[in-house]
């Protein structure tokens, strides 16, 4: 017995034009991970609000001041993620593109830190059913610590303990210094 692996690598079988087709075609609204995040906060009391803020968050929660971004690996460059491959074909268009869609996304939480809002980014990656349900339970333990911080109360948290592990996405842990600057440097 034997196992046999066999790999394809298949060039597109688009044409330039329709492979344009394809890709205008895909949502950038009420995507599959926006919807499962929405119905798990709606499903555990979680009110979410309409609202006009820099970057068109995919949720916000007025009580909480606090917007979630919820991010494809692929559109948003998630470093480090298998699901994350610059395209061989068209490499630098794509390299350009994503690259932009980066500076825009720190541009935006920067500017929504400035007007007193909390971010909060969600990776399509961490929404697939091996990571959803800590994904969206730590999500929810980040919002009871916002809710906390936003009324005076004074939370510590022990990481090495994993009940008080909170969303690493959240804007707590976002060097806004280091984006600034990064921004400052990239920006035309």
């Amino acid at each position: 017995f034997g196992i046999h692996i066999s790999v394809c690598i298949m060039a597109d079988r688009m044409n330039k034009e329709q492979r344009h087709k394809c890709m205008s075609r895909i949502k950038s609204k009420d995507t599959k991970p926006e919807l499962i995040v929405r119905r798990y906060l709606h499903a555990h009391g979680y009110r979410i609000n309409v609202k006009r803020l820099p970057g068109t968050p995919d949720i916000v929660l007025r009580k909480y001041k606090t917007v979630i971004f919820i991010n494809g690996c692929f559109w948003h460059g998630h470093e480090g993620c298998k699901y994350f491959v610059m395209p061989k074909s068209n490499s630098q268009f794509w390299q350009k593109k994503i690259e932009r869609n980066k500076q825009r996304d720190i541009e935006k939480r920067i500017q929504l830190r400035h007007l007193g809002w909390h971010t909060i980014v969600i990776w399509g990656c961490e929404l697939l059913p091996k990571n959803r349900l800590a994904t969206l339970r730590a999500l929810e333990q980040t919002l009871n610590k916002i809710f906390l911080l936003n009324n005076g109360a004074k939370v510590t948290a022990d990481y090495s303990n994993e009940e008080d592990f909170y969303y690493d996405h959240y804007d707590d842990f976002f060097d806004y210094e280091e984006a600034e600057d990064y921004y400052n440097e990239h920006s035309d």
